[in-house]
């Protein structure tokens, strides 16, 4: 009888684990839902290049160090451009010392004019009274006539100079803009609030426009691009809710809430390294999910998404 007893314990004992496994591992199943699309994290990479040539003075940059956009964390030698500008400068003041002083230079032939207009009147007075000649009257009217012309070539003369000298100076003012955006380009900055993920110079090193000097990405603005079937197409909208996820330690998952960003127009063969809902299919269409990464998603590490 107590066999019988200890026999039927066992069974119930053996009955409850088996219970307990099927429960945990539906829960763990649930809990685990399969994935709909399969990528790999990325981030909108900057690489940037120098925009003037000269030694290298100081390049404070680090790899895995973060920057703040505009902060500035080099420095490319500005003296020849400063000795250019500094040139340049001299160059404006003499070309404006030689601009001609319109006003003053012909204000004497205008007092002059002035002058002759009275004179005529007053000799036209005389005339009418038969107290002077009309040849008097004819010679102050040619006088007026000849500093009429001298007047007005005078003036036309000087606006040509002027117009000239204002037209070098402005050929120079362009030079002195170019030159000052040259130096400013030779303060190197960071061009976003994003991590260096490589340097390509040294201190002390020759830059030249062109010559990549690092790269930079944003970490923590990241996306994930996935491939999904035709038939899951229909079911994927802009600004749709994702779970993403990734592994982490002791088995568990780390989790991250997404939107679909971008979803690609045309179909493309599915890439060799990555895998859809149906493992290999023929076509598929890409598709971005931003989210905000905490630092535990790398560039290039393999995660997986669930469709809101």
């Amino acid at each position: 009888m107590l066999n019988f007893a200890a026999k039927k314990w066992k069974f119930f004992v053996l009955l409850f684990a088996a219970m307990l496994m099927i429960f945990s591992f539906d829960s763990c199943r649930r809990k685990h839902k399969h994935a709909d699309a399969y990528g790999v994290f990325e981030a909108t990479e900057i690489t940037v290049s120098s925009e003037s040539n000269g030694k290298l003075l100081s390049f404070d940059v680090k790899e895995g160090n973060t920057y703040n956009e505009g902060e500035e964390i080099g420095l490319i030698d500005t003296v020849q451009l400063y000795l250019q500008l500094m040139q340049l400068d001299a160059s404006m003041k003499a070309s404006m010392a030689r601009r001609p002083d319109i006003p003053s230079q012909i204000k004497t032939l205008q007092e002059k004019l002035l002058t002759l207009e009275k004179e005529k009147t007053r000799v036209e007075n005389l005339v009418q009274a038969n107290a002077a000649g009309s040849k008097q009257l004819d010679d102050i009217q040619a006088e007026i006539t000849m500093t009429t012309s001298q007047l007005a070539a005078t003036k036309s003369t000087l606006g040509t100079q002027e117009k000239a000298l204002l037209g070098e100076i402005e050929a120079l003012s362009f030079k002195k803009l170019q030159l000052e955006t040259a130096i400013a380009s030779c303060h190197i900055k960071a061009p976003i609030t994003g991590t260096v993920l490589k340097k390509y110079i040294e201190p002390n090193e020759l830059a030249f426009q062109g010559k990549p000097l690092f790269k930079m990405a944003d970490l923590t603005n990241m996306f994930i691009k996935v491939y999904i079937t035709e038939d899951m197409l229909s079911s994927v909208k802009l600004n749709q809710d994702v779970e993403i996820r990734i592994d982490a330690q002791k088995g568990e998952e780390k989790k991250f809430n997404g939107k679909v960003s971008w979803i690609s127009p045309k179909a493309e063969f599915t890439p060799k390294m990555i895998q859809t809902k149906n493992e290999r299919v023929n076509l598929v269409y890409a598709v971005k999910i931003a989210f905000t990464n905490d630092g535990s998603a790398k560039i290039g590490m393999p995660g997986d998404v669930v469709f809101k």
